[in-house]
């Protein structure tokens, strides 16, 4: 893991750039629902809620993906449980291109993208820290320190430029607020579902707002304009 240097911005490793299939990481993910959407675009569903086996097999799909394109296919995108495919119907009927999929899942459980490791530092003095502790019954002091225990993976990426959502916190469970702040700053960390959020952009949110960073995961003049990527693995820290 790299951590974050002086500047108080993240970096991470580059050890995230290859796919690797090993019995060691295996893991069996549920059957994907393939789901044409009109004549250029089809969806792998891989569960209608967010749970950790649905995540990580999108997550996989979109990186094995990536690493070997099916002809045809100009865009991928994943989700929290899905995976969005948008495809030329001038070079690929949809036929071939739910065949090549199929070829793909059916080598899916062996296939993983080892994670690049981010360390990203933390003020944690969100107007609503206090309340969120005390909502799970925690002091903050003890809610800081579980809500940055183990590293988190990143889910999805999207939403909103840069907007990442880490997960999933292991007891840490919150629903969303009932009111919705109008905007927040770039660079809030936010809480909520038993996720992390980080904005790049000001926003408005119905998340609650437990801290701030200095990392940015958005630069418009960038290539890529964002840095960190799904199936990363994010550790929190006290901002020092």
């Amino acid at each position: 893991m790299i951590r974050a240097g002086p500047s108080g911005l993240a970096a991470c490793s580059d050890r995230g750039d290859r796919i690797i299939a090993d019995s060691s990481i295996a893991a069996i993910f549920p059957t994907p629902t393939l789901l044409p959407l009109g004549d250029s675009a089809l969806l792998v569903r891989f569960g209608t809620t967010l749970t950790d086996v649905a995540n990580r097999a999108a997550i996989v799909l979109a990186a094995m993906l990536d690493n070997a394109p099916i002809p045809g296919v100009v865009e991928i995108m994943p989700n929290l449980v899905s995976v969005l495919l948008r495809y030329d119907p001038l070079l690929a009927s949809p036929s071939v291109i739910q065949g090549e999929l199929r070829l793909r899942l059916f080598g899916l459980a062996g296939a993983g993208r080892e994670p690049r490791r981010w360390t990203i530092p933390v003020v944690f003095d969100g107007p609503d820290l206090a309340e969120t502790a005390e909502a799970l019954c925690m002091s903050t002091e003890a809610f800081i320190t579980a809500h940055n225990a183990a590293p988190l993976r990143v889910l999805a990426t999207g939403f909103a430029p840069g907007f990442v959502y880490c997960g999933l916190h292991n007891g840490l469970i919150l629903p969303r607020r009932t009111v919705v702040r109008p905007s927040v700053p770039a660079g809030s960390v936010l809480f909520a579902a038993g996720q992390t959020a980080i904005t790049a952009t000001e926003m408005p949110t119905g998340w609650h707002v437990i801290g701030r960073t200095a990392f940015s995961n958005f630069d418009p003049a960038g290539h890529p304009p964002t840095l960190i990527g799904s199936g990363d693995l994010i550790a929190f820290e006290i901002a020092r």
